[in-house]
């Protein structure tokens, strides 16, 4: 089984996108983070719904989910928040290994 994955979520305001990636960072909850611009479209509330919102992907260890999720609920400000995890089957040895020195546990400011 995988150790590592990354974490999706998205928004529609950039304050809470860098609210989040800035505590889960702090926290070392993710070793770092990618954010763009995407078009979403969507039900909700019966009505299909095209908005557009930033996606937020991180990478970070599966043991560290429910805390990532944790962090993302706090701040973020919907009332249904996508939070997706994404195993990570390969990747480059020296990638990985920083992933998990930045992950520490005893780096953690938790």
């Amino acid at each position: 089984m995988t150790k590592y994955c990354i974490v999706t979520t998205t928004c529609d305001k950039l304050e809470i996108a860098n609210k989040i990636i800035n505590t889960l960072l702090e926290k070392r909850l993710v070793s770092c983070c990618q954010m763009s611009n995407i078009e979403s479209s969507y039900w909700w509330e019966g009505e299909i719904v095209k908005e557009p919102e930033f996606f937020i992907q991180m990478k970070t260890k599966k043991e560290l989910f429910k805390e990532v999720e944790k962090e993302i609920l706090n701040v973020h400000d919907y009332e249904t928040c996508e939070i997706m995890a994404y195993g990570i089957e390969q990747g480059n040895d020296k990638f990985l290994k920083w992933l998990e020195d930045e992950t520490n546990s005893k780096n953690n400011k938790i």
